[in-house]
């Protein structure tokens, strides 16, 4: 008797799944496909990605090459570096703007190298380093024409132990302070730079150099 009743389980259970598969077979089989279908597309979605970082890679290091070459078109170059910002990723945005601002200064067009390291710095979706470094580089390019307490205390954050721009935050930091006529301070600042085992030595040359300036 109880091997008739396991038949008979065995076929109501055969059943059941036979009028689940006609009920609901074809939402499966649809949920697996639009798996695929989305496993598939994000696949492509990196292919796509990967491809598209490439060519701004190649266009970056293009534009790079192109500016170290002499008698290289400079003004020419910033705008290749500011035109590829649009599509480029995340790490080549933020790079080719830090490029295109440099160039910007270094042909004189300074206004509009300020306003480029200005809205990097304050560009949220960009990577804090790149952010930082951006303010480091307004604040330095800043020094002939801004205001010695704003340089100031838009670099001081970035002055903080551990901060990967610290060293450089705190060069502006001193050679702001000596335009606002604050040599103590200065002194101060770049005396620390000279002894702090961290400080790149050529900047520590520089402190070294700017100490002997003003008499130390």
């Amino acid at each position: 008797m109880s091997d008739l009743i396991d038949e008979v389980e065995e076929e109501l259970r055969a059943e059941r799944a036979r009028k689940l598969a006609q009920r609901y077979g074809g939402l499966v089989i649809g949920v697996v496909l639009l798996a695929m279908a989305g496993v598939g597309g994000w696949e492509g979605w990196r292919w796509y990605e990967r491809r598209e970082a490439a060519k701004v890679a190649d266009t970056f290091l293009s534009a790079t090459r192109d500016a170290a070459a002499e008698g290289a078109d400079l003004r020419a170059i910033a705008d290749r570096f500011v035109a590829m910002v649009p599509q480029a990723p995340a790490g080549y945005r933020a790079l080719a703007r830090l490029r295109g601002a440099s160039l910007l200064a270094e042909t004189g067009q300074m206004e509009q190298a300020l306003a480029a390291y200005d809205a990097l710095s304050r560009d949220t979706a960009a990577d804090p380093l790149y952010r930082d470094l951006a303010t480091v580089m307004w604040g330095l390019h800043a020094l002939d024409t801004g205001n010695a307490a704003e340089i100031e205390g838009r670099v001081a954050p970035l002055t903080a132990p551990g901060a990967p721009w610290r060293s450089s935050a705190q060069e502006v930091q001193a050679l702001a302070a000596l335009k606002a006529g604050n040599t103590e301070q200065a002194r101060a600042t770049l005396q620390a730079l000279t002894t702090d085992v961290a400080t790149p030595q050529g900047l520590r040359d520089r402190a070294g150099r700017l100490l002997q300036g003003l008499g130390s």
